[in-house]
């Protein structure tokens, strides 16, 4: 072979070869990247656990929010309506009208308080008793409690329910309060969007801190890319271990995150437990879901891959070789 046609002879790398070389190298950046965030912990780990308290204190929030919603769903569900009958309805018209308000599909419980036992559940819960043996009549009605199935809770449905039955002639007044559920919904729609504003901001946050780390990180080794940008490196290969050091920053801190918030859960569950006691519920404190600390790692790996990205991006074209 001629000298001429070894010098014209060209070498083709397939596909498969260059995508194995693509892994190699990937694998050897993420391995060298979170080896060097454990042999300096005293620089990375200030970093992570601001990072971790910026991540937990949004997620610490949608977690008591969610119970708080669980709590509101359980008051709405035991939510009930009292019928109060007039004193001129017999017991024959009592009895239909308590079998048409069973056939209807609004309510799965349908109860009769008589006037005679409403006056001693008064008395015994009062503390008047000895002064309500004076009366000579008793000024109660009689009242029929109606409990709604959870399909027809709402306060909307539950309000137009009570208009109607209201106008029945054999009723008095029909009584529905829900005015406190009520507040205590605007109060959380309320603190959700104030959860969500706190939440973009802390989230910038986590930009503003990586993106600082890895500026700081690309200063300190400006003259080890200008060697290496000289002979001829890309700034996809120079970018690429600190766009894995600002993943495996987020990655880090919010599994740190995830454990805060279930350390915090674990210390409120037996005081939260124990109030619910007190109010006849088991209502019980709910955790992190799995499927939640698994949207947390992802959304703190990509507020670190983003923020590293962004400070490679703008840091990285202003070092060139001299």
């Amino acid at each position: 072979m001629s000298k001429s046609s070894r010098q014209n002879t060209t070498y083709k790398i397939s596909f498969i070869d260059r995508f194995r070389m693509a892994i190699s190298l990937h694998k050897k950046n993420a391995m060298t990247t979170l080896l060097d965030v454990f042999r300096h912990p005293a620089n990375s780990l200030l970093t992570i656990l601001v990072l971790a308290i910026a991540l937990a204190l949004p997620t610490a929030f949608y977690v008591f929010s969610s119970n708080a919603k669980a709590i509101s769903s359980n008051w709405s569900g035991g939510v009930k309506m009292a019928l109060f009958l007039k004193d001129n309805v017999n017991a024959e018209q009592r009895t239909d009208f308590i079998q048409e308000l069973s056939f209807r599909p609004e309510f799965k419980e349908v109860v009769l308080v008589p006037k005679e036992e409403a006056i001693e559940d008064f008395k015994q819960q009062s503390g008047f008793g000895d002064a309500l043996n004076y009366l000579s009549d008793n000024p109660l009605p009689d009242s029929i409690i109606l409990t709604p199935y959870e399909t027809h809770a709402a306060a909307a449905t539950l309000e137009q329910l009570a208009q109607e039955l209201e106008q029945n002639p054999m009723v008095d007044l029909a009584q529905l309060d829900m005015a406190w559920i009520q507040r205590y919904q605007a109060i959380l729609v309320i603190s959700q969007k104030i959860g969500s504003f706190v939440s973009i901001l802390l989230a910038f946050g986590v930009l503003l801190i990586v993106g600082n780390t890895i500026r700081l990180a690309i200063l300190n080794r400006r003259e080890e890319i200008q060697v290496i940008k000289l002979v001829g490196a890309t700034d996809a290969f120079i970018r690429r271990p600190f766009l894995y050091s600002g993943f495996w920053y987020g990655l880090i801190a919010a599994l740190l995150a995830a454990l805060m918030v279930n350390i915090v859960l674990m210390l409120l569950q037996r005081p939260s437990s124990t109030l619910a006691d007190l109010y006849n519920s088991g209502f019980s404190l709910m955790g992190l879901a799995p499927s939640q600390t698994l949207s947390l790692l992802a959304i703190g790996a990509g507020l670190g891959l983003f923020g590293a990205w962004f400070s490679v991006s703008k840091h990285l074209k202003d070092i060139q070789p001299t």
